[in-house]
């Protein structure tokens, strides 16, 4: 097997550069890694490709080392635990100006890479392997991964990020070193593979997909994925990276569905068939009013800090958002909403006056009051949410990105 890997890269040293490198994290694959290995290198010797395989052990105790070296693989120890942190390991390590990453549990066949190295030369940035338009065998993909996992996952990837990849949690895959290095992946877990697709989206970078075969597995042991704890740290994940799905549609929703039910509910009580709806639904409104408001703050923050963190691309949008929302602007904007609410207060503290301070008609009064209680409240969120805003956009990234969108 070492001399297949001398005779792959055509005797070159150690130092010298390979065209493609197939890095597999390992953690207790004795049983399958020699095998992935010989594939690999098979293949690209068939392909004429300069090429090495190094295997990325996140600490195996079963020999899996020892058995990657005599089938001629490359060993990068990997000492922080997780999938993520074995491949990033790895493909820092790696000396191909392509990667093609796969597991080394022999579920891939990396006896058919032609296709990832093809799309790669053509300057495909990230190249997916695609297992629902090559095949499932069977056996090899539990019921509930297959119909409601990845379908799941990768439609919400899909709608927040708009992607165009059919199966985003592919294993098999391939990407230039130098797209990767763009990226700045950084998750240590099975969500590493969707932040891949996402920033290479987010990036606009180039993403093709091309059909694989997944094949029952060849361990004897459980495997290292548990469905529920890794589809919940994927899906995390996908919100995270998204305020707009998080934060702003669902402000929206809250804020313009209690202005709509407040201003409906302001001139009286009004029917639909035998339901009568009142103040306290006004008063629901008002809530809704509050809730979405202050998530439309929480967008801002999460945009602001995702962009000035480098998480998110600083897009055009959230840049002049940011320079248009100055603390002066926010403390002016604030200050006449909590005026207006002071003012409308004051108005049924006059009334009640008039009243003697007795007893008010709440069914009409209690309509202005909550008018004037939520632009209150509103008035003093913008003022404080102002002065948040501004201390993210203090920092010398902050500074240099919004210059740039001038």
């Amino acid at each position: 097997m070492v001399a297949a890997l001398i005779e792959t890269t055509n005797g070159r040293s150690q130092d010298d550069p390979y065209e493609v490198s197939v890095v597999m994290p390992c953690l207790n694959e004795a049983k399958t890694v020699g095998v992935c290995i010989d594939k690999a290198l098979s293949c690209l010797k068939k392909m004429k490709v300069k090429g090495e395989v190094v295997i990325a052990d996140n600490g195996s105790t079963d020999g899996s080392q020892d058995i990657a070296r005599d089938h001629g693989a490359r060993v990068v120890p990997v000492a922080q635990k997780g999938y993520g942190s074995a491949l990033q390991g790895g493909i820092a390590d790696a000396r191909g100006k392509y990667i093609i990453m796969g597991d080394a549990d022999d579920s891939y066949d990396f006896s058919r890479l032609e296709g990832f190295v093809e799309r790669l030369r053509q300057g495909h940035d990230l190249v997916m392997g695609n297992r629902f338009r090559g095949g499932i065998m069977p056996g090899a993909m539990p019921w509930l991964h297959r119909y409601i996992g990845n379908p799941v996952l990768s439609g919400i990837l899909n709608l927040f990020f708009h992607s165009g990849v059919g199966d985003a949690h592919c294993g098999l895959r391939g990407f230039s070193k130098e797209s990767y290095k763009r990226l700045g992946l950084s998750t240590p877990g099975m969500e590493f593979a969707s932040e891949m697709v996402v920033k290479a989206s987010l990036q606009k970078q180039k993403i093709s997909e091309v059909p694989v075969i997944l094949h029952p597995d060849g361990r004897d042991r459980p495997p290292h994925l548990r469905s529920f704890r890794d589809g919940w740290r994927h899906l995390r994940f996908l919100l995270l990276l998204c305020p707009l799905w998080l934060y702003l549609i669902p402000a929206t929703l809250l804020l313009g569905g209690g202005l709509g039910i407040m201003a409906w509910l302001t001139s009286g009580p009004r029917e639909i068939g035998s339901v009568v709806f009142d103040v306290h639904t006004m008063l629901l409104g008002s809530l809704a009013v509050i809730l979405g408001y202050q998530t439309i703050w929480l967008w801002a923050y999460a945009k602001v800090h995702g962009w000035t963190s480098g998480l998110l691309p600083a897009d055009t949008f959230s840049k002049n958002v940011f320079k248009r929302l100055n603390l002066e602007r926010g403390l002016i904007a604030g200050a006449a909403m909590l005026l207006s609410g002071l003012v409308l207060n004051g108005w049924l503290v006059h009334t009640w006056m008039g009243q003697d301070f007795g007893p008010l008609d709440v069914s009409l009064t209690l309509r202005y009051a909550l008018w004037g209680f939520t632009a209150m409240v509103l008035g003093v969120q913008t003022i404080f949410g102002s002065f948040f805003l501004s201390m993210l956009g203090m920092t010398d990234r902050a500074r240099q990105l919004a210059g740039a969108g001038k």
